[in-house]
């Protein structure tokens, strides 16, 4: 029983903002494919500002290996990070418009 509690606290959701060279470049793409072979489940979408938005869940382990991964191929200015618990209500990672 103790072994489950681990698990559900180890999962998070993370809200992201990304500014920079972002938009145009297959940022989205690349977030979702990153996402998608970790497991995670969550949403990437332009913002009208210029920004990228991004919510992403799960394991906190993969979720900070995904905001390593998604940054190495782009010119990220400034990223906005923010943890919180999760909803739940994700069943995979989508591009949103």
């Amino acid at each position: 029983m103790v072994q489950g509690y681990i698990l559900i606290m180890s999962y998070k959701q993370l809200h992201v903002f990304y500014s920079g060279s972002v938009q145009g470049v297959g940022f989205r793409y690349t977030a979702r494919r990153i996402a998608s072979d970790l497991g995670l489940t969550g949403w990437v979408r332009n913002l009208g500002d210029g920004r990228v938005e991004m919510v992403c869940e799960g394991e906190e382990k993969k979720l900070q290996r995904f905001l390593d991964d998604v940054i190495v191929d782009f010119h990220i200015k400034d990223t906005q990070i923010s943890w919180q618990e999760p909803t739940q209500e994700l069943n995979s990672f989508e591009i949103r418009f």
